[in-house]
């Protein structure tokens, strides 16, 4: 089980939008995050929350790259992933430190992604979404969520071919999904390990606001860690969280429980 601690260079994050905009905030949250436990750094420089616009791939390597390169002028070794789905933007970061790549849209939104991962042979993350981020939870349909985020992570999975490396699939809870949809997923993570290795990103969901009733995203930290520890019996790789910390104690908890 591995900790991927989120890193949003973003002005407009659903959760923390802003609060690590500036390089030197952003370098040192990410150098806190692996103090606090993470075994991998997502950084993202473009938001996609819910009706979130998108931004230009200069605006978005502004963002990204000094904090990439900040990181690895302090820490040469920790797995750091670029969250994006422009693929001259995952190329920048890779050259510039980066070691992996997440793509929310699995390659759909940029032809040319799936080439640079092939190229560099890295670790990649690919992503279920319904619709694009800023019209995604528009009343979203499914007949069987399940059997259809499968098929499609397996037909991505399939359209990657042979890297050389990890394939990751992400269920994309919250990405084009009510909340019934969203615990139907996380009841049947396991059918998803056919595909691939799971990485998990719950983190202050909007639909956790079923449980405990808060609209604050930032205060949705126990809720994402009761959903977790619920789920930890279907065996997820990775953890995607805002909360490293607190995962981290989680995990411990698991493993002396468990072992």
């Amino acid at each position: 089980m591995q900790i991927m601690g989120i890193v949003n260079v973003t002005p407009d994050s659903f959760s923390d939008g802003g609060q690590f905009a500036n390089s030197k905030q952003a370098i040192d949250h990410a150098l806190k995050l692996i103090d606090d436990g993470a075994d991998i750094l997502d950084i993202g420089g473009e938001s996609t929350r819910p009706g979130a616009e998108a931004i230009t791939e200069a605006d978005e390597l502004e963002r990204v790259l000094p904090v990439i390169q900040g990181i690895r002028a302090v820490n040469a070794a920790i797995p750091i992933s670029i969250d994006t789905y422009k693929s001259a933007v995952a190329r920048a970061a890779l050259d510039a430190g980066a070691t992996m790549v997440n793509d929310v849209s699995a390659g759909r939104l940029d032809a040319a992604m799936f080439d640079v991962i092939r190229e560099y042979h890295v670790p990649s993350i690919l992503m279920h979404m319904q619709g694009l981020p800023r019209t995604m939870q528009d009343n979203p349909v499914y007949h069987d969520v399940v059997a259809e985020v499968k098929q499609f992570l397996q037909e991505r999975v399939d359209a990657l071919g042979e890297t050389g490396a990890p394939v990751y699939v992400d269920p994309g809870i919250g990405f084009g999904k009510s909340t019934e949809h969203n615990l139907a997923l996380l009841r049947n993570l396991s059918q998803l390990h056919e595909v691939g290795p799971i990485v998990l990103g719950i983190s202050r969901k909007r639909f956790l606001s079923a449980f405990g009733g808060k609209m604050v995203a930032a205060d949705r930290d126990p809720e994402t860690l009761m959903m977790l520890a619920l789920c930890m019996n279907q065996q997820c790789e990775v953890y995607r969280v805002h909360d490293v910390r607190g995962m981290a104690t989680l995990r411990s908890m698991a493993q002396t429980l468990y072992t």
